[in-house]
């Protein structure tokens, strides 16, 4: 549920050049993985690393807001379609109901497809883009925002470990946090020159330390209490 980051790719290629390296991309309902991408170039760190094509039997369709097809650079909802799809949630009919649900691109025949709630695009070379969880594109004064889009830039920063943006829906504040060396005025007149006025962070926080959820990811949750117990 988050993009990788590219300058930590960089870094590993750098350490072991003769390695391949695979970007793979999958929810658990499809059967873990559903998109890889065999890194077969180099990348800018403002540029995102694919996850790439869907595996046999399985098929992304990008549904935007009108549950069309999203056009060619457009980005869109990532659903899963074929025979990778679970049969659901267990003892859990409500939820699976919302995320398992009929094909709107087929009104011919029952066709059920996985609604991940992740965020995605197709590049100019025809592959997915990952770029970020639905539950994480807000509303700011008056713009649409990806929190992960402010996150990515921050992440480029080298004196950054990891970034995580937190959004106060009562106050509308945008809250960063932050693990690494660069002080936090820096940090501010570093995101100040990198985004738009909309998109930066009305406040700023610097961690010694990440916290993470006892899978590996980010935990968020964790960082919205601690903003909101400061």
């Amino acid at each position: 549920s988050e993009v990788f980051p590219t300058r930590q790719f960089n870094l590993w290629k750098k350490a072991l050049p003769n390695t391949k390296f695979t970007n793979l991309y999958g929810p658990t309902e499809a059967a873990g993985m559903s998109c890889f991408y065999h890194v077969d170039r180099d990348f800018q760190l403002d540029e995102a690393i694919p996850v790439g094509r869907p595996f046999r039997n399985t098929e992304i369709l990008l549904l935007n807001e009108r549950d069309e097809l999203a056009a060619p650079g457009e980005q869109g909802e990532i659903c899963v379609r074929g025979t990778r799809l679970t049969l659901g949630y267990y003892n859990n009919p409500e939820v699976t109901a919302k995320a398992f649900v009929q094909n709107p691109l087929n009104s011919l025949y029952p066709e059920l497809i996985y609604r991940t709630g992740d965020l995605g695009k197709l590049n100019e070379r025809g592959e997915l883009e990952f770029a970020g969880r639905k539950d994480y594109q807000i509303k700011h004064m008056g713009h649409r925002i990806e929190l992960g889009e402010i996150e990515v830039i921050v992440n480029m920063h080298p004196d950054v470990a990891s970034a995580c943006c937190v959004f106060d829906a009562v106050k509308k504040k945008i809250v960063l946090y932050y693990a690494g060396t660069l002080s936090s005025a820096d940090m501010a007149v570093y995101i100040k020159e990198k985004l738009p006025r909309y998109m930066v962070p009305n406040v700023v926080r610097q961690l010694d330390e990440m916290p993470f959820t006892p899978n590996g990811k980010i935990d968020r949750n964790g960082l919205k209490t601690m903003y909101e117990n400061k």
